[in-house]
């Protein structure tokens, strides 16, 4: 649609839904399209980023890197539930996991040893994803707004090259606190007669994003104690003052609205002393 010309907005679905017409029984295409008329001439109605196929090919790197560690996990649990069979109770550290499953073959009666020793055998799933890390180090290399982003505290070359194969250079969030929302890192909203009532986080968006983002506070929070920089101070006082895990999240939060700063503004991130 793009290229003959037309300006193109998507729209998630559950944006959609609440003008369908209630009293048009059933879910049809004529339905659908008459929802989506209404929907996008509303002045506040929110669009989804429009990928390119660059970001679109640079973002099947990330998904399928997340499919083997998936895979991975998976498979360490199996062996973890089927040894718990046969009174072998591990802890879930994943190396541990596979010394103690080599060690306890031989105690492993008739096809048990065969199963074990097969799933113990994941090497391939790790070799797999030393390759997507080697491609994610790449695309990091290849792209100047990725080395921008990985100025920021907490944000290494996975997170920053998949922050900007989902939304490129950002423009299409008005701020960087919409862009936290989008991400589903800022509480829900419960407010009425005045009352403000804020409550957890939406957890809206896409979950993969946001977990890097929050994986990469806690290494934040973590190393914090030993700085003397003024985002390390300010999150030992947050912890502090709210506890550890809600700090965490505020990192990140502030963390995904830098982001949107560096990506909109195209300037590199300066510390603040």
């Amino acid at each position: 649609f793009a290229a003959h010309g037309h300006s193109v907005k998507l729209m998630a679905p559950k944006l959609v839904t609440p003008y369908r017409m209630s009293g048009k029984r059933g879910n049809n295409d004529a339905a659908d399209a008459a929802a989506v008329c209404e929907a996008v001439t509303r002045s506040n109605m929110r669009f989804v980023p429009i990928k390119t196929e660059e970001q679109q090919s640079r973002l099947m790197v990330h998904r399928a890197r997340q499919g083997y560690v998936g895979a991975r996990t998976a498979c360490i649990n199996r062996i973890r539930g089927l040894l718990a069979e046969f009174g072998v109770v591990l802890p879930q550290k994943a190396e541990v996991v596979r010394r103690e499953a080599v060690k306890r073959l031989e105690e492993l009666p008739g096809y048990a040893n065969l199963v074990i020793g097969d799933l113990s055998e994941v090497h391939h799933l790790d070799q797999r994803i030393k390759q997507y890390d080697a491609h994610v180090r790449a695309m990091a290399r290849e792209c100047t707004a990725a080395q921008r982003l990985m100025q920021l505290m907490g944000v290494g070359e996975t997170t920053a090259t998949a922050i900007v194969a989902m939304v490129g250079n950002g423009t299409e969030f008005t701020s960087g606190r919409q862009f936290a929302a989008w991400l589903g890192l800022v509480p829900s909203q419960y407010s009425s007669g005045g009352k403000t009532r804020l409550g957890r986080i939406t957890k809206a968006g896409d979950g993969y994003l946001r977990s890097l983002l929050v994986l990469g506070a806690r290494a934040v929070l973590n190393a914090a104690a030993s700085k003397t920089d003024s985002l390390s101070r300010w999150a030992m006082a947050l912890r502090e003052r709210r506890g550890y895990w809600k700090a965490v999240v505020a990192i990140a939060a502030k963390n995904a609205r830098m982001a949107w700063a560096v990506l909109t503004k195209g300037e590199s991130f300066k510390l603040p002393g």
